[in-house]
């Protein structure tokens, strides 16, 4: 009987322990896009265009990168989205705010008066 065939399954073991492990942390660790890509969170946003070709998953970050005050970002409801009203939700306003996508539809707004009304600056994003 000898003792190298014993340190081979082990060293497998390790292997397939360790590759595992960093699969995991691959699986927790999600994706994080720029909204607006270049240009950022702004007038131009245009939701189907912007989310098109674009796999979102349940722990993906978005980015929304803007200029305050003349810009902010609101995570609403689907009646906030519609109504383009905060529904007592508060504003982010750093101009870089990062905000983890959840599984299903997640809507965003400018609360900046006429932004979401009439510049229709919203956002909907489906992750699953």
């Amino acid at each position: 009987m000898t003792h190298g065939g014993g340190s081979a399954r082990l060293l497998v073991v390790g292997i397939i322990l360790l590759f595992s492990v960093f699969e995991c942390v691959l699986l927790v660790e999600g994706a994080t896009y720029v909204v607006g890509d270049g240009q950022g969170w702004g007038f131009q946003i245009q939701s189907s265009r912007w989310t098109a070709g674009k796999n979102f998953k349940d722990g993906d970050q978005l980015v929304f990168r803007y200029l305050p005050p003349f810009h902010n970002v609101v995570v609403v409801d689907l009646t906030g989205y519609r109504s383009c009203s905060t529904g007592g939700s508060r504003p982010l306003t750093s101009g870089n705010d990062t905000i983890t996508l959840k599984k299903g539809v997640n809507y965003f707004i400018c609360s900046v008066p006429g932004h979401c009304s009439l510049a229709r600056m919203k956002l909907a994003v489906t992750a699953t």
